[in-house]
């Protein structure tokens, strides 16, 4: 690890830089995509080609105060039923535009709270996907599930489906910090959810975990991570909390006066990180791990590892096609998302048209920049050889920017021959690093914290 004075000089403790889950990313989407061009991006999806296919389905019991998500709270099943009834007419759209033949590579129902949906509607959700798009050879079909919310028979529906990953945050499993966050979930609770999950054979499991919570110390951090690893997660997500107040107003609920410093946030992070190291999980670009045979170690060690809205993925899927209200779509030809308030999305869908508000349609080096920002989360090192044959710009042209990268980080980032690359003990400057490549202006983002 560098030495704090150093990670300090060079801004880690005080930046707010992106996620880069896309380039560019959200905040600098504008309004030239509209629901005709996204039509005409559907259909130029290849006949018997794949896609990825992302369900968001915004609703939850209780809303958790730390969380950022476009989600809204439901006592009731009648607005699940009523959204339910969207998305089926929204899907209906999507099979009218679709080319013959296409199948799934990835199929993620995400929110708020998917497994809100009682056994009957995950049916019938599961089935209305089906009939515009089957589960390909090899697919992978994961869903986001509440250990507070889930039962046998909800279960039974979701690997009636094909279910075979599952994805279950854990956030923290101190009870005060739980308290101060407004998500109560204890470790007998989540390790039931798993026991049922794996006796229905879902082999792999994800787990989320936060750092940066508030009242969290690295003996608290050690401590939820240790109960995490007993439940044996194939996959760990290791995210920074960010907070907010001023995008997400539950945040608020939050005392800020009780969140670790930036620097007590970096300790928390790195005892985590060991933790997982010594317990053989592979680590994965800068916040995820995984054990040796999950596909994201396969994905990284082949080079093949990518970055989307999810964070890492091994999906190789040119095109994600997001359903619901707020889901962003990805083509080769840019970005696309929907009305984010679910009655905008609603009217448009009852309307006969898809909802997309926003976007982007790429231009000028979006590309290029794109691949150099993923290729340092996901790498740490860009090839000059696999950049200079897959876009339109001359070693010399690459070189150029390299040297300016290098530049703005002397002594961090190494030029070599292939390239650039991001030493070990620099990586969590990454996103820092990553932002050089960045075009756009990034001042009036409001994005989170670089640790």
């Amino acid at each position: 690890m560098m030495m704090k004075p150093q990670l300090a000089k060079l801004g880690l403790f005080d930046a707010k830089v992106p996620r880069y889950t896309s380039y560019p990313t959200a905040p600098h989407f504008g309004n030239d995509v509209g629901s005709d061009l996204f039509s005409s991006w559907i259909s130029q999806v290849p006949e018997n080609g794949t896609i990825s296919l992302y369900i968001h389905v915004p609703f939850c019991r209780r809303l958790c105060w730390f969380c950022a998500c476009r989600t809204q709270g439901t006592q009731s099943d009648a607005p699940v039923r009523a959204y339910l009834e969207t998305l089926k007419a929204e899907l209906a759209l999507l099979k009218q535009v679709l080319p013959r033949g296409v199948t799934l590579s990835r199929l993620h129902w995400g929110g708020g709270t998917p497994t809100l949906l009682n056994p009957s509607m995950m049916t019938e959700l599961a089935d209305s996907i089906a009939e515009v798009a089957p589960l390909g050879e090899n697919a992978e079909f994961s869903v986001e599930i509440d250990p507070n919310e889930i039962d046998a028979a909800r279960l039974d529906a979701l690997a009636a489906a094909g279910l075979n990953r599952a994805s279950i945050g854990v956030q923290d499993f101190d009870d005060e910090i739980q308290q101060t966050i407004g998500r109560i979930q204890g470790y007998d609770v989540t390790r039931e959810a798993i026991d049922m999950i794996r006796d229905r054979g879902i082999a792999s499991l994800n787990a989320d975990i936060l750092f940066g919570l508030p009242h969290q110390t690295q003996e608290k951090m050690t401590e939820s991570v240790q109960k995490l690893l007993s439940l044996n997660p194939d996959r760990v997500a290791l995210y920074g909390y960010a907070h907010v107040p001023w995008m997400a107003k539950r945040q608020q609920l939050i005392p800020s006066e009780a969140l670790p410093t930036p620097e007590e946030r970096l300790a928390l992070f790195e005892t985590a990180r060991k933790l997982f190291l010594w317990d053989n999980y592979e680590e994965i670009g800068i916040d995820h791990f995984a054990t040796q045979e999950d596909g994201l170690t396969r994905a990284q060690r082949l080079g093949k590892l990518r970055r989307n809205f999810q964070g890492y993925t091994d999906d190789t899927s040119d095109v994600l096609i997001g359903v619901g209200a707020s889901s962003i779509s990805r083509f080769p030809q840019g970005f696309a998302q929907n009305a984010p308030a679910t009655s905008a999305h609603t009217s448009a869908i009852r309307a006969g048209r898809f909802s997309t508000s926003r976007g982007h349609r790429f231009k000028g080096q979006d590309k290029l920049r794109s691949r150099l920002i993923e290729a340092l989360m996901c790498d740490f090192r860009i090839d000059a050889d696999e950049i200079t044959s897959h876009f339109d710009i001359s070693r010399q042209e690459l070189n150029e920017m390299l040297s300016k990268c290098s530049g703005e980080f002397p002594g961090v980032v190494a030029l070599t021959q292939d390239g650039l690359c991001i030493p070990p003990e620099a990586r969590p400057l990454t996103r820092i690093i990553a932002r050089s490549f960045d075009a756009y202006d990034l001042s009036k983002a409001g994005h989170s914290s670089a640790i």
